[in-house]
Formats: structure tokens, sequence, C-alpha cells
């Protein structure tokens, strides 16, 4: 069981023993970057913090986004008693351990007890049920963080009885913030040192962050610590010492140019073409690249129902369940539905039917105008909408056999044909319904 210790941090040249990412901790609301959407100015958990009203939480996400950065300015701001615990090695004695000392300090000073579980998900049931009665009656105030799903991970009683909070991966401008204060930070970072890094090597080394701030200070550690000084003492850090520094090579994308817009268009057209093997490498290019996921996965959708259609129906419900868990599961176990999204469309019968017939509708709507609503398909449900006629001589399907019955559903004098079925995959089966209704009337 570890306590906080403050010493290093408070240390200026005992902290330079550590690494940047632990140096550049921020220790106040004031330094902390990004998940503005939880602490930004008067947002719910910045008030909590600031009143030192905290309840027991579960802060949930991916790596390096500021989850024990989080729990280490609640333990700056508190007047609780702190107390850190390893997930890995405590067991359930050291919890009763914790418990007994946060009764005795509360009913010797009034003094409450904060108790940070890092990685809680790695506590098993037993531990976690430890936790849960003391949490309850308020003995102790529970933080715990998770990269994991805490609806998966987290005893649904304990997850009820705290107040979740999701950080999300951080933004390429949040971490441009980061990197900058690294540099210019005198005490903790590099202020001391003249070091000029250009532009590509800044975009490379945040691009293979991916959203992790302390990934990304690990590879700005390496880069100035593999970097000779020249003549003038200078450290200058190129791309080229960006890429031997982390060992990866640079991917040559633009989000906002023309490479983003190739990329997905060769994904899409791929996908059309039923080549699953092409779909895959061009979605792992994106990702590699740092694409934005979500983007992806809209393009998925929107082929779902443009490209595959009522060709297979089934590639709609499979496109929007990968979206919605991309947004559950973030980076980088997303990849793994987008991949069964992608696989699935490419290799599902294709009908752009659907979208042929909206776009044709559209076309002839706009040219020909809004034609009249026959009087039998009118609303006859409010007030003289009856003695207007409206309603009168509609025919209820349901009346019928097979359910259907001849009637003019189109204004009068459009004559068009929209809707094109092809005929294979599922949508040859709606094909053969309609040539038998409109053949027979009532044959189904």
């Amino acid at each position: 069981m570890d306590l906080f210790s403050y010493s290093d941090q408070e240390n200026p040249v005992k902290s330079r023993n550590q690494p940047l990412a632990d140096r550049m901790r921020p220790v106040t609301l004031l330094e902390f970057i990004g998940q503005e959407h939880i602490l930004g100015e008067g947002k719910l958990l910045r008030r909590a913090i600031e009143a030192d009203r905290i309840t027991s939480l579960i802060i949930y996400g991916p790596p390096g986004t500021g989850k024990t950065t989080l729990a280490r300015i609640i333990a700056h701001t508190t007047k609780t008693h702190f107390i850190d615990i390893n997930a890995v090695t405590a067991g359930v004695a050291d919890i009763r351990r914790v418990v007994e000392e946060a009764r005795d300090r509360f009913a010797m000073y009034e003094q409450g007890t904060t108790v940070f579980v890092d990685e809680i998900h790695r506590f098993n049931k037993s531990q976690q049920d430890a936790l849960l009665p003391h949490v309850e009656d308020g003995t102790i105030r529970l933080i715990g963080a998770t990269t994991e799903n805490p609806f998966f991970e987290v005893n649904a009683a304990l997850l009820s009885r705290s107040q979740l909070f999701q950080l999300h991966l951080m933004k390429e401008d949040e971490l441009l913030r980061v990197l900058q204060r690294a540099l210019k930070d005198p005490i903790k970072g590099y202020g001391g040192l003249t070091i000029e890094i250009d532009e590509e090597a800044t975009n490379h080394l945040i691009r293979y962050a991916d959203g992790d701030s302390r990934r990304l200070l690990n590879a700005l550690e390496l880069a100035v610590a593999t970097t000779p000084s020249g003549e003038n003492g200078n450290l200058h850090i190129t791309l080229d010492v960006a890429v031997d520094s982390i060992q990866r090579r640079a991917v040559r994308y633009d989000k906002a140019g023309d490479n983003h817009y190739d990329t997905i268009s060769a994904f899409i057209k791929s996908i059309r073409g039923s080549d699953p093997d092409a779909a895959l490498y061009w979605l792992a290019c994106m990702l590699d690249a740092g694409e934005d996921p979500r983007f992806i996965a809209r393009r998925i959708v929107i082929s779902a129902s443009e490209d595959v259609g009522n060709g297979d129906p089934r590639a709609l419900q499979v496109a929007v369940s990968a979206f919605q868990a991309l947004e559950w599961l973030g980076l980088p176990e997303g990849r793994i539905p987008l991949a069964q999204a992608t696989v699935y469309l490419a290799c599902a019968p294709k009908s752009n039917a659907s979208y042929v017939g909206i776009n044709k509708t559209l076309d002839y709507v706009r040219k020909n105008g809004h034609g009249g609503i026959p009087l039998h398909l009118r609303d006859s449900s409010y007030k003289g909408a009856k003695k207007l006629g409206h309603g009168s001589g509609y025919l209820y399907p349901h009346d019928y056999i097979n359910g259907f019955v001849p009637q003019q559903y189109l204004p009068i004098d459009v004559k068009e044909q929209f809707y094109h079925p092809k005929e294979f995959g599922y949508e040859r089966h709606m094909a053969d319904y309609l040539k038998k209704i409109k053949n027979n009337g009532r044959e189904v």
C-alpha cells in the first residue's frame, strides 16, 4: 500500500531525476489541459474540486488523459486525508486496515478519508465488496480510476454509489499546449535549454502520441536525450530525429488535405467493390495516421445505406452498432468493431437502389413541385375534415387478403417509378413482392 509522497514534486532539484511526464504532471486545475466537458469553468467536477465537495467517483478513460493527475489535484486541494492504494498488490486485509484507520482518524480529528484506487478494475469482486459498505456509510470517499469500461469491470452496487466521469483522448491542439509547456518550463521541463523543434517533428510526435499526453512527453524526453548539441549548444529536433527517437516512421497524412479525402475515398470504393482486404488496408492506414475514428465510423454508416442498402438490411445495424461500440470503447479497442463492420459491408450483396431512388425523387420534386395529396390519403381526424372529403374512399389494407389493396398513393399526375429494386441479395425478395402485388393485385 502506498501513500502519496509530495516531496519529490515540491523539490525541483530532486524532481529532475523523475521522468519528464511525471515532472510535468499538473498539480492544480489551472495547470490541467483538456477535458473541458467536465473541467471547464462552471462544470460540475471543477466546482466540486474547488469547493472540496467531492463525493465518491469513478474516472474512466484511455491512458494518458489525466485520471491519476485528477486524483493528485484532489489530493492537493482536499482537507481530507488522502490515501493511494495499489490495486495490484492490495488485498482485503489492506482495505480493512485503511477503513479502521479512517474510523480512528474521524473519531480523533473529525477528518475524513479519501481513498484513491488506480486501475480499480484490477480489484476482484471480494475486494470491491469490501469497499462497498464503507463507501455507502461515508467512512471513506472513493476515487477509482480505470481504462476499462466500468459498467463491466466495477461492482454495480459500488458504481451506483459513485459519480462516473469519462475522460476523452486529448485533442491535437491540447497536446501541442502540453508539448510547448514542457519546452518552456524552466524548472520541471526544458526551459533552461535552447531547443529548436521543427513543425514536422512536432506534428509527428503529436500523431505518435495518439491522444496520450504521457506518451507525448516520453517521446519528447527521448528525442531531447538522444539529440546531440550543436556548436552553439542548441538542440535541433528535426523530423528525422523525431522518427529515430521513437522508432516510428512519419506518416504523410494531412487530415485536412488531399490525402485525407483520397484515403477515405479508397476505403469506401474498396467496400463498394467487395474487396475486404483492400478495405481493411485503407482502414489501417487511416487509423495508423491518427484519423478521427468517428469520421471513419460515420462513413461506414453512410456506406451501409448507400452501397449495401437493402441488398443486406442488416449491414446498417452492424454499422450503427460499430459506431456505438467505438463511442463506448475508444481506441485502440474501437478498431475491432470498425474492422468487423468494414469486412461485413465489403462481403455483403450491394444495392444502391434506395440511394438512387431518393436522389431521383428529390430531382423530380424540385423540378415539378409538390403534387396535390389525393383526398382519400388526407387526415380526416380534425374538425371539419370529413366535410371537406378528407379520407373519403380510403381503403384500409389490413381489411383485405394479404394486407394489400390497390389504390392511388402518388399524386394523380405523377407517373414515375422512383424505386427499382435489384434482383439479388435480400432485395430480390422485395422485388418479387412488388411484382406480385402489381401484377395480380392481391397475390403475395
